[in-house]
């Protein structure tokens, strides 16, 4: 099974930061590009202009989202992968651990390089970690 893990401390509050990934402005605003979500459990959601997409699978407010994840680079009808975003408080912020598992192997490296520069290093300038 192919698994990215990846963590993150940033300076702002658990419920802040899980508001902001759920929110259609506030996530276009961190990272740049469009996105589109229905914030509600079920909902479905875009980012990255239509090349992310996906539902929202689980909903605890301000400690954990797990989502069905897929880009338009998945092969035909290979099933979506899972996106599982936890919030864990810490000091005066919050340790983001992001865990996407499931997805195509031989597009481990690019999703690994992609959190990185399109999603975790614009939420650092964003939020202003370090």
């Amino acid at each position: 099974m192919s698994i990215i893990k990846l963590s993150l401390f940033l300076p702002v509050e658990p419920e802040a930061l899980y508001l902001s990934w759920l929110d259609s402005d506030e996530h276009s605003s961190f990272t740049g590009s469009e996105a589109s979500i229905d914030s509600s459990q079920g909902g479905g959601f875009t980012a990255w202009d239509g090349y992310i997409m996906g539902r929202n699978l689980v909903l605890e407010p301000f400690k954990r989202i797990l989502q069905a994840w897929r880009t338009t680079d998945f092969p035909v009808g290979a099933p979506d992968s899972r996106l599982e975003l936890l919030f864990e408080p810490s000091g005066r912020g919050t340790q983001l651990v992001l865990i996407h598992s499931d997805f195509p192997q031989e597009q481990k490296e690019a999703y690994a390089q992609g959190w990185k520069d399109y999603y975790l290093d614009p939420m650092k300038e964003y939020f202003g970690g370090k």
